[in-house]
């Protein structure tokens, strides 16, 4: 009779042994910064599971020593119920195999849910006895919230994976913002291909002055003779009173003499800081052998950095790049050509 209520209590031992075994408390996939501020707002969630990342060091300790008592125990009766020698040989084979064991999803489903359903109260006794946990406290994994950022495509990458915590328009403002110091020129200006230019001596009247409107532009670069000479920008806005005026001008009359370039290979942030310190809105952009490949406003550089569109009243709001890659103009485009690369 004494074998038989053995046998039950090995059984249920090996079993209690399982679910300990099973239990594998989840850190919040939230950091401990995030869960403060949620507990701060009242979030009773959020609450719990800062107590959870406070605590887990002890309730790890406090699974491997449950489980360690049981293996112990469980030992103790299969020496009893097997003798000494096959005893320790099944306790020894146990304690090898029963993590793999309490690994198989369907244990730990159950331990897992067994678990949450006792954790509360399981915090409250953590917390009611701190010397007693402090004692058999043990190293434990815990989560790293302290962790430092080694470079910019990892925070990039960070913000790229934020999920629902950034909307779309965030996250293009954020990597826009930390990749402006490495974006060159050429990848945000308007390309030659499509650039629509107005000569010096080109006669502002009627004629001119509507096909200037209908590009929906609101700036132009003037040229001497052809675009790698370019004089002056004319403004739209100002164009707005020679048509009212009964007399046309040329455009070297009515431009902004200034003209200011920039290499294609510069940096979105020294676009940016060129524009600041010259307060000028619209850059020549030329190669190294200064030959003009496009041109660059501020609000191409600032619509990079917010990752989306600035409404101008002037402009057709299309994307101008994407129009020179149709290729519109059928620029270097004979009926004998022939691409060699």
């Amino acid at each position: 009779m004494s074998d038989i209520l053995l046998g039950i209590l090995y059984v249920v031992v090996l079993i209690l042994l399982v679910m300990v075994m099973g239990v594998h408390p989840q850190a919040s996939s939230h950091s401990k910064f995030e869960l403060q501020r949620r507990a701060r707002r009242g979030d009773q969630d959020a609450q719990h599971l800062l107590k959870r990342h406070a605590l887990m060091r002890d309730i790890f300790s406090l699974q491997r020593v449950i489980a360690a008592v049981l293996l112990v125990t469980l030992s103790v009766i299969g020496v009893e119920l097997f003798h000494w020698l096959l005893g320790i040989i099944i306790s020894l084979v146990i304690a090898l195999e029963i993590g793999a064991v309490a690994r198989i999803s369907l244990w730990q489903q159950y331990s897992q849910r067994l678990y949450e359903r006792y954790e509360g109260r399981i915090l409250v006794l953590i917390e009611k006895f701190p010397t007693l946990f402090a004692m058999i406290r043990s190293v434990a994994p815990m989560p790293n919230d302290g962790y430092d950022i080694e470079s910019k495509e990892e925070l990039v990458t960070m913000v790229e994976q934020a999920g629902e915590a950034l909307s779309r328009d965030e996250k293009k403002m954020v990597i826009g913002v930390l990749s402006f110091d490495t974006v060159p020129v050429k990848e945000v200006m308007t390309p030659r291909s499509v650039i629509d230019t107005v000569d010096q001596d080109e006669v502002l009247g009627p004629l001119v002055l509507d096909a200037l409107h209908k590009t929906g532009h609101s700036r132009f670069p003037v040229t001497k003779g052809d675009i790698d000479h370019v004089v002056g920008v004319l403004y739209i806005q100002d164009l707005l009173t020679i048509n009212r005026s009964s007399t046309s001008k040329r455009a070297r009359t009515v431009m902004e003499k200034k003209v200011y370039y920039i290499r294609e290979d510069q940096t979105l942030q020294h676009a940016l800081a060129a524009f600041l310190r010259v307060r000028h809105h619209l850059f020549i952009v030329v190669n190294e052998f200064r030959e003009t490949v496009g041109i660059v406003s501020l609000e191409d550089v600032i619509e990079r950095m917010l990752g989306h569109k600035i409404i101008d009243e002037f402009d057709a709001h299309e994307d101008l790049r994407r129009v020179a890659q149709r290729n519109p103009r059928h620029n270097n485009r004979t009926k004998h050509a022939r691409d060699v690369a």
